[in-house]
């Protein structure tokens, strides 16, 4: 009896141990306090680093023989819904932005992008082209590998595509699964890598409504997100490996024991 209940009570301390305390657990606790923080009220615009996909058209209906030497493209053969004959059809190749910040912009050349928005640089190459043109054209520009990571404890870690070019914290988490019971919401790891090769780690503590108005709060393309495993999962690590083996002994040992006795008694 006295061993058994020694076993009872080891394994009454380990799923006490095992119990994550519910105080870590919900996001942005000190919400009441979201009206006494200067909040940030610039709207968040992705800047283009080297290495993106980007891609630029140039829009001009009543000239569209202008506006087709100022598109980098590449024929490629599409069957139209409303015919059924294949007809050759523009596809717009996207530009590599080069270590240095620029991209090779056909009849203009060089262009530096590097650092620059959306709008930026659809202004900088309006202002280029719009002399060629009767009226002003549209120029659009996208990125086209706007992506971030989110790995650890999540429930669907991996990279993730965003068509939008913007996504906070939260929504990235969320596309992710969101964290799983282990994942610590104190201490959330993000690794950015700057254009000039630089890398920092900042930590987020989403457990409190400040991070709102971090200005890590939006992530910039190939940003990593790391969930740090809380001491309950590493503690089951533990006993996966080791505190196991102890256990299926001690259930052993017993088992002899109590066969011996039957035997002897």
């Amino acid at each position: 009896m006295k061993m058994k209940n020694i076993i009872s009570i080891l394994l009454c301390m380990h799923l006490l141990a095992s119990c994550t305390s519910y105080k870590k657990v919900p996001y942005m606790q000190n919400s009441d306090e979201l009206a006494k923080i200067e909040q940030l009220t610039t709207a968040f615009e992705a800047r283009v680093q080297p290495k993106d996909l980007i891609t630029i058209q140039v829009l001009a209906p009543e000239e569209p023989s202008i506006s087709y030497i100022y598109n980098f493209t590449a024929s490629t053969p599409r069957q139209e819904s409303t015919n059924t004959a294949l007809t050759s059809q523009p596809a717009i190749v996207p530009y590599l932005v080069d270590n240095d910040g620029t991209i090779n912009f056909p009849m203009i050349g060089k262009l530096y992008v590097a650092g620059k928005t959306r709008r930026e640089i659809e202004a900088l190459v309006l202002d280029k082209i719009k002399g060629s043109f009767k009226k002003e054209p549209i120029v659009t520009m996208r990125f086209n590998n706007f992506k971030v990571s989110v790995i650890g404890e999540v429930n669907r870690p991996g990279t993730i595509t965003i068509n939008n070019e913007r996504v906070n914290v939260l929504e990235a988490i969320a596309l992710a699964g969101d964290l799983t019971i282990y994942g610590r919401r104190d201490n959330v790891m993000l690794l950015r890598e700057y254009p000039d090769g630089k890398k920092e780690i900042h930590e987020l503590n989403l457990n409190d409504i400040s991070f709102l108005n971090s200005p890590y709060y939006y992530l910039q393309q190939n940003d990593i997100l790391y969930i740090t495993p809380n001491k309950t999962k590493a503690k089951n690590s533990d006993v996966g490996n080791s505190t196991t083996l102890w256990f299926s002994a001690t259930s052993i040992l017993i088992s002899l024991t109590s066969l011996l006795y039957n035997i002897l008694r």
